[in-house]
Order: C-alpha cells, then sequence, then structure tokens
C-alpha cells in the first residue's frame, strides 16, 4: 500500500517529512522530477505535461492517490488535470487546499458564499509561475472576501536551496520579503506558497517581523491528508514505498539527506 508524493525537485521532501511524522506507518512513493527542475519559470503546457508525466508514473507503481507536494504543479496543472485527464477511480490533490482551509477557517466542502474572514492583508510568497497563475487568488475568491493578496515572484530561491547555496537563498529571501513590503508595509499573514520555503522560513520570519503569521505547508498537507484518509481509505492503494527520481541518483540523494537529516536512497525512472 502506498501514497504517491510528486514534487518537481526536491521541496516536496518537507512535506513528505511532515506526512511521515502525523502517519509514521503509512508508506509512500516519493518522485521528484529533478531532471526538470525547477518548474516555477516554465510555461504552463510544459508544466502540466510534465506533471502528468510524473503523476501517471506513480499511478503505475499502484498509487491511487498522489499529492503534488508542488505549488506550480498545483497552481498551473491540477484543475486541468482534474476536470480531463486523472483516471476514473485515482485522485489527485494539491497544497493549495489545506492552506486556503486554514486561512479561511472553512472546509473545502463548503459550498456556502463566501465571507469575510479575519486575515485581511496577505503577503503570497511564491515562484514566478505559481504568482502569474493566479491560482491562489482565484481559489481563495471563492471562500472569502475583502482579502488583499499581494504576491511577490520569488526568482532564485528554488535554484539556491536546490544547489545547496542556502546563503545566497536567504539573500534572496530577504531581498523578496523587502520588496513586497514596499508594496503591502503591515502584512497580517504570509503564505509561504512553496514546498521548498520550509526550508528558509526562519529567514522569513525574520525579515517579515514577530508580528505577522507565517502558513507553511507540511504541517497543514499532513494533517489534511491524515484526514482524508480516514474518510476515503481505499485511496490508499498498492505499490512499496520507494525514493525515485529521474534525474542522477547519487547527486539527489547527497542533496536529499541534507533536506531531511538522514540517509536516503533514490532509482532512477525514466
Amino acid at each position: 500500500m502506498a501514497v504517491g508524493i510528486f514534487d518537481s525537485g526536491l521541496g516536496g521532501l518537507t512535506v513528505l517529512d511532515a506526512v511521515t511524522k502525523r502517519l509514521p506507518d503509512l508508506p509512500l512513493i516519493y518522485l521528484g522530477d529533478n531532471a526538470h527542475t525547477p518548474y516555477g519559470t516554465r510555461e504552463p503546457d510544459d508544466i502540466y505535461n510534465l506533471t502528468t508525466a510524473g503523476v501517471q508514473t506513480l499511478f503505475d507503481r499502484g498509487c491511487d492517490l498522489v499529492i503534488l507536494a508542488c505549488n506550480t504543479a498545483s497552481a498551473a496543472a491540477l484543475r486541468r488535470m482534474q476536470e480531463g485527464w486523472v483516471p476514473e477511480g485515482k485522485r489527485v490533490l494539491g497544497v493549495f487546499v489545506p492552506l486556503i482551509e486554514a486561512l479561511t477557517e472553512r472546509q473545502w466542502g463548503d459550498n456556502s458564499p463566501p465571507r469575510e474572514v479575519e486575515v485581511r492583508d496577505v503577503a503570497l510568497f511564491a515562484t514566478p509561475a505559481t504568482v502569474s497563475s493566479r491560482a491562489f487568488q482565484r481559489e481563495l475568491a471563492f471562500r472569502a472576501i475583502g482579502v488583499d493578496v499581494e504576491a511577490q515572484p520569488c526568482g532564485g530561491v528554488v535554484d539556491a536551496i536546490e544547489e545547496g547555496d542556502m546563503i545566497l537563498a536567504e539573500a534572496l529571501v530577504r531581498s523578496h520579503v523587502d520588496a513586497l513590503k514596499r508594496r503591502m508595509p503591515n502584512p497580517q499573514a504570509a503564505i509561504l506558497g512553496c514546498t521548498h520555503y520550509p526550508l528558509v522560513e526562519k529567514e522569513f520570519r525574520a525579515a517579515l517581523g514577530d508580528d505577522v503569521a507565517v502558513y507553511s505547508q507540511p504541517s497543514l498537507v499532513a494533517d489534511s491528508l491524515a484526514d482524508y484518509l480516514e474518510r476515503h481509505s481505499d485511496k490508499i492503494g498498492t505499490g512499496q514505498a520507494a525514493f525515485l527520481t529521474t534525474g542522477d541518483p547519487k547527486s539527489v540523494e547527497a542533496k536529499a539527506t541534507l533536506f531531511l537529516r538522514r540517509k536516503i536512497s533514490f532509482d532512477a525512472v525514466d
């Protein structure tokens, strides 16, 4: 039995780590598309094609449920996949859902009209592709009114993290926060809209200040998955736990071990 987790690279390991802590007995198959990372600067059709190929690999490995642990894929590909691509009996979930549930304090299945929420000024930090998709604003508007979202495309942060250059990544975070605060000086909340960003969450928090509530996705996704599987245990599927990559396994292993601070082994897929 296994649930699939797909990411464009290594950022999804932050989600995998949180899910493992929340559901320690749940087998997981992780697939990182390291050969094509990052997705954040790609065109929507390219992101869609890469994402469907990766998810199909996980379906072929016996997963009935796949988590897109990539905001760019969730923003640019998920709705299109759900509307015309996902096979019957399979399910693909994105990382926006639990984030918006937490921000609006309402369940995804609540189809009542949008209403006012406590948080009014929200800073969104994400990849250029996620920002340009406006997917977060669109989904939020279905559930809340009166929320001002200021989005900052954080170019270069994912690349620096993937290369292990945390000094550069932290400097870029400070620069991007400064740029956003020039447009929205006093956000009430900040969304870290990329699964790589928990690795520099401390830098985001320091740059934003103690008065800003920071929403980071891994723990929210883990709690949401636990709740979903309680209601849909049939979606656990078959297959054996594994770490897979479209890149060079040895190179990915070295970087992933730094991410998780434990040794893991990757197998290559075409």
